[in-house]
């Protein structure tokens, strides 16, 4: 189902309930949330669905709305990964590859059945040229989420030593 302007409702409801429980999208206002709606997508993964293999090229970001995914890196030993995350609702997954332009640094398996909100990177553009004001405020939001889940990693690794 979509309104007037083509936009999915559940998706548009879903960027609201991001915004409201999830405490995603806290930086926009609730007419930017609606603004923005439009450019996503939902999707749902099954349990144990690849949602995309380190080395991949980078086509989406994903704000988990519910459920749970597993974030693998590649070691140095053929055949072995390293589970580096389980993000869950709240969460955001693949936006370190929409910054940077770069392929997957990692593997991500939804762990249960997972509902997703997905932006890909034609959708990312097209927001930044349609509404840049908002599209920044989006970048800053994203950008806050790197830099405290890089400041997290630092405090896991000085705990090691």
């Amino acid at each position: 189902m979509s309104d007037a302007g083509g936009c999915s409702l559940e998706t548009l409801a879903d960027c609201r309930r991001m915004k409201q429980e999830l405490g995603l999208l806290h930086y926009l206002d609730a007419a930017e949330v609606d603004q923005i709606g439009c450019y996503f997508a939902r999707r749902v993964a099954t349990e144990g669905e690849v949602l995309w293999q380190e080395g991949d090229p980078c086509d989406y970001l994903a704000f988990i709305t519910a459920g749970r995914i597993e974030v693998k890196k590649q070691t140095e030993f053929p055949g072995r990964q390293v589970i580096v995350g389980i993000y869950g609702p709240g969460s955001i997954a693949g936006e370190l590859c929409i910054v940077d332009g770069e392929p997957r640094a990692v593997t991500a398996v939804a762990v249960e059945p997972t509902t997703l909100i997905t932006l890909t990177r034609t959708e990312l553009d097209r927001l930044l040229d349609e509404h840049p004001r908002v599209g920044g405020h989006f970048l800053q939001g994203i950008l806050g989420r790197v830099s405290l889940r890089l400041r997290k990693s630092f405090d896991r690794l000085a705990e090691l030593f």
